[in-house]
């Protein structure tokens, strides 16, 4: 049964490729398939990143008074819903020594998402429960509810870490 399966696809993608003459034109148009092939985004493939217009990795800019950190974004829902709500001004206050988080204006989806993360010092997060954006800067271990976004550049761990207190981010897309 596979086998004549495998015939009957077979031949119909032959078909298929030849239904067209040559010198004919179609009554269709020419389809533009555009991605990439790869691993299927989601929690098996949350390294994957967005792609902007041009086909390159989503980045945002993250304003920490006079300093701007890039951030490069993951291919994730919740990733997506942070983006449309893009520009944003936040204020972050410390946790833990390892974190500046404060709260975001709706919900980011969490669909696809692990029920936990282990972000890394320079990760981009959600915190889903408390509805918070998290910029990591230490070691955070892994907590039930964080959803990480994607990642900065290693600057901007540092620049958020040597930041006592409060501090107001300013989210926008990376032109």
């Amino acid at each position: 049964m596979k086998k004549q399966y495998m015939a009957v696809v077979g031949l119909s993608v032959v078909l298929a490729a030849c239904s067209t003459g040559a010198g004919e034109e179609s009554s269709t148009e020419s389809a533009s398939v555009t991605g990439s092939i790869g691993p299927p985004t989601g929690v098996a493939g949350a390294s994957a990143r967005v792609q902007g217009e041009n086909g390159e990795p989503m980045r945002i800019d993250i304003r920490i008074g006079e300093r701007t950190v890039v951030g490069t974004m993951n291919d994730s829902a919740a990733s997506r819903d942070l983006l449309a709500l893009l520009p944003l001004t936040l204020t972050l206050s410390d946790h833990g020594a390892v974190e500046k988080a404060g709260p975001l204006p709706s919900e980011l989806s969490t669909d696809g998402a692990p029920g936990s993360a282990d972000p890394d010092s320079g990760d981009i997060g959600y915190y889903a429960p408390g509805n918070d954006f998290v910029l990591y800067y230490g070691d955070q271990s892994e907590y039930p509810g964080i959803v990480i976004l994607g990642s900065m550049a290693a600057s901007g761990a540092e620049a958020i870490g040597s930041i006592d207190g409060d501090v107001t981010v300013t989210l926008t897309r990376s032109q």
